[in-house]
């Protein structure tokens, strides 16, 4: 499969994956908040709420954005080959530098979560926000681990085009 296609086919399906863990976790944070009602839940049902959004609109986004993704990179691959060395390659090494940005994010608010689960073991509804933001940092962690690893196979090809 063409390395530009594969990128952002692998980008779209992840997104897919984003959208519907956020569609799943407002569901559970809804299910949580009125329903279930206890405090340790209704902890858990706020970084729930919050992180889910967050994936709605990554999700939706990047499912719509990637297709004309795939268009403009061909089109600098036939047509304006100086474009992938002046463009593509910088906007996908800022890419990577935020994906380090995101992961000590991810990873600090696993251990802010770890810190709420065990060190404030009266209350039920910081050990329920604690648990919320393990899962759903543990979550997004995962998921841009792989974005990352495929984000460096894709720049490793972007580069050797323009050494050719």
């Amino acid at each position: 499969m063409n390395p530009i296609v594969k990128y952002f086919t692998g980008e779209r399906l992840e997104s897919f994956l984003f959208l519907g863990l956020g569609i799943l976790g407002i569901a559970l944070a809804l299910l949580f908040l009125f329903f279930l009602k206890t405090p340790f839940l209704k902890g858990v049902a706020i970084p729930f709420l919050l992180v889910s959004f967050l994936e709605i609109i990554v999700g939706v986004t990047l499912i719509y954005r990637s297709p004309r993704d795939i268009i403009r990179v061909e089109t600098y691959l036939s047509e304006k080959n100086e474009m992938i060395q002046q463009e593509e390659i910088p906007r996908m090494e800022a890419v990577m530098r935020n994906f380090v940005i995101f992961r000590y994010t991810e990873i600090t608010l696993i251990i802010v979560g770890i810190i709420l689960m065990y060190g404030f073991r009266q209350n039920l509804l910081l050990n329920g926000i604690g648990l919320g933001l393990f899962i759903q940092s543990s979550l997004v962690l995962l998921l841009d681990f792989f974005a990352e690893r495929r984000g460096e196979v894709y720049l490793a090809y972007l580069k050797t085009l323009i050494e050719n």
